[in-house]
Formats: structure tokens, C-alpha cells, sequence
């Protein structure tokens, strides 16, 4: 039986990738890591230089469990998906990364929203990299939505969704699609109707999981 991992960096989003490896990954075991602290000593001096190596020791063990691959569940760990696979020997898939392409297609002006500061230069970073791979140069803005990360930690699931859905009425007057750049963010994308698309990563990115399974 296949078995896949999740590497989560937060427990908010470890019900929403259960759900969806339900119903796209169906016969699959998913085994869930997580690190809650990962997101916070990305931001503290003394502790960010600890996270690749705990990246990896997660990814490894997952590994040593048997998994045939793992998703980080987290943009702002995104970047260390490839030395974590070369590391363990098994794919290791950004969750982003489908969103990224997606977003790439989408228009010329793309607008990131975040509600951490650590995910926004990541998630831009990610999109150059796939625009790279697709030939074009998008024009990239960004904004920070201050106090939803808060609520949402705090379990006020309604106050994050509607600061980061009046983020996203704001965002669509000048842009051409909107990146919601953290998992944690998708239930925000329905409590809003804009005319631009809306790209959230976990469905696009547990689609590709799927796709690659279904490839190997």
C-alpha cells in the first residue's frame, strides 16, 4: 500500500490534507509530521539555522517509515523540499508548487497575499522560479495581512477569513490572479466573490501528489 507524509507546520492544516487525501489519494496511508515551532524560529536569529536540519531529520524519518513520498504542507519550508529529498532518497513535494504554475498562466500581474512575513519571500521566490521554467516574466507584488495569523492560531477561523478576504477584495482592483502563498489561508478564498482567480495550494497540490503516485 502506498504511503505518503505530511509535513506540517502548524496543526490547522493537517484536518484539511486529511480530507484531501480522502478523496484524491483513496487506498493511501498518510502519516502526519509535525513541527509548530518551525514557522516561528524561521523568524528568531538564534533558532532559524536549526530548521533545515529538523526539516530533514522529519523528512528522513518519514522515510524510515516506509513513505513513498512527502508533501510539505508548508510554503515557507518550501525551498528545502529538494535537499530534504536528495537527503532521504524519496520526493519530497511543495505544496506550492502547483499553485505557483498555475498562477504563472494565470495573468501578468500577480498579487501574493500572505498572513506571515517568513511565507511571502519564499512563495515570490517560487513563482520566479516557475515563470523562469515557463519563459515569461510576471510583474510581483506582495502584502502581509496583518492580525490573521493571529486569529487563526488563536482558533478564530471567522476573523482570519474576513481580514484576508478584505485582502483579496483590495488585491483584485490591480491584479490579474491572487496567490493565497500559506494553506491555511484557502477557507478565506470562499467567504469572497472577486472577478480575478483566486489560487489556493492544498487541492492543486495534493492533485500533483496524486499525478506523481499515479506516474511512479
Amino acid at each position: 500500500m502506498t504511503r505518503v507524509a505530511f509535513l506540517h507546520t502548524g496543526a490547522v492544516t493537517i484536518g484539511t490534507f486529511a480530507a484531501l487525501a480522502a478523496e484524491l489519494l483513496p487506498g493511501t496511508t498518510i502519516v502526519n509530521y509535525l513541527d509548530d515551532r518551525i514557522v516561528a524560529d524561521l523568524g528568531d536569529q538564534a533558532r532559524a539555522d536549526s530548521v533545515p536540519a529538523r526539516v530533514d531529520g522529519l523528512v528522513q524519518a518519514a522515510a524510515a517509515g516506509g513513505a513513498d513520498a512527502v508533501m510539505f504542507a508548508c510554503s515557507s519550508i518550501s525551498e528545502l523540499a529538494a535537499p530534504a529529498a536528495a537527503a532521504a532518497g524519496i520526493p519530497v513535494l511543495r505544496v506550492d508548487e502547483a499553485m505557483a504554475d498555475a498562477a504563472v498562466r494565470a495573468g501578468h500581474r500577480i498579487r501574493v497575499l500572505a498572513t506571515l512575513a517568513t511565507t511571502c519571500r519564499p512563495t515570490l521566490a517560487l513563482i520566479e522560479e516557475r515563470a523562469a521554467r515557463a519563459q515569461v516574466s510576471p510583474a510581483l507584488s506582495s502584502e502581509v495581512v496583518e492580525g490573521a495569523f493571529a486569529a487563526v492560531a488563536g482558533g478564530d477561523r471567522d476573523t482570519h477569513d474576513r481580514l484576508v478576504g478584505d485582502a483579496i477584495v483590495r488585491a483584485a482592483a490591480d491584479a490579474d490572479v491572487i496567490v493565497l502563498a500559506q494553506a491555511s489561508m484557502a477557507s478565506a478564498a470562499d467567504a469572497v466573490a472577486v472577478d480575478v482567480p483566486v489560487l489556493t495550494s492544498p487541492r492543486l497540490g495534493v492533485e500533483r501528489l496524486a499525478e506523481r503516485l499515479e506516474a511512479s
